[in-house]
């Protein structure tokens, strides 16, 4: 279930941006009071199931005298797959108005396990400095440093730089590479653009996509499929479906309900 949140949030047009432009975006996609909602389902013995919800809301906030934004994503199973696996995950990031990181926290109840990931983000003489811990339940905790010369996301805000980001100019297999904050180190994340599909939600609404995946690659460089995801082709750029490719079986995330979108949803195909 790690890799639903990583699907949920994965930015879908991030190339590397200069620290010497602050790591700043123009926004262009969101606006704060967005919410959206998404219905989780597994694959269990070929019969897809229930399995949960998603929740995404964007607010205005100060955060040390400045004007920013917080996003918090709240991931819960139901009471059917607690028995199997319990979820119970919230991100929080806090940003800029202009999509800065500056806080990322992320509180992960999965199985048995429970994990606290955070990474605060400073920047100094052109320079990213990225500050992260990882506590697991019953080991130490991990600390590490980085000072890097480009810009580093957490999960959240590379999804709201990315929304912002214009994708006319890509093709069908190109790659888009981005560094990631995972709480214990700073990752090199994958992206694949597979071109346009239309999709058809369980609510008979039809969305003209832009398809992207998330892939890893094994020590002889193969390629895996991690997530593949439909994003909205029109200017809110919001993920509506995403198929994700798990150790135990297969699982999907459904946009279920919009709040406060900021643009109209022209990516609605008539019936």
């Amino acid at each position: 279930m790690k890799k639903l949140i990583v699907g949920l949030l994965c930015s879908v047009w991030l190339g590397v941006l200069s620290v010497e432009a602050q790591c700043a975006a123009k926004n262009e996609a969101i606006q704060p009071g967005e919410r959206l909602t998404y219905e989780l389902k597994f694959n269990w013995k070929f019969i897809w199931v229930s399995a949960g919800e998603a929740k995404m809301d964007l607010l205005p906030i100060t955060y040390e005298g400045k004007n920013c934004y917080q996003t918090t994503l709240y991931s819960i199973s139901n009471k059917t797959v607690d028995m199997f696996f319990k979820m119970r995950d919230t991100l929080t990031c806090i940003t800029t108005d202009r999509l800065e990181p500056i806080y990322f926290r992320k509180g992960a109840e999965e199985g048995s396990g429970y994990t606290v990931d955070e990474a605060h983000f400073s920047y100094e003489n052109g320079k990213c400095i990225v500050n992260q811990s990882r506590f697991r339940r019953g080991r130490n905790t991990i600390h590490q440093k980085d000072t890097l010369d480009y810009c580093v996301f957490d999960m959240l805000s590379i999804l709201l730089q990315a929304r912002s980001f214009d994708p006319t100019s890509y093709k069908k297999g190109d790659k888009i590479f981005f560094p990631m904050a995972t709480g214990k180190k700073i990752e090199e994340q994958t992206l694949i653009y597979r071109g346009k599909k239309n999709f058809k939600a369980e609510n008979d609404v039809e969305y003209r996509c832009l398809v992207f995946s998330l892939v890893e690659y094994d020590k002889k460089g193969k390629e895996k499929e991690v997530i593949t995801f439909y994003v909205t082709d029109d200017k809110n750029h919001l993920p509506v479906r995403l198929d994700l490719y798990l150790n135990f079986g297969s699982a999907k995330a459904f946009l279920r309900t919009i709040e406060g979108n900021r643009h109209p949803l022209t990516s609605i195909i008539d019936n």
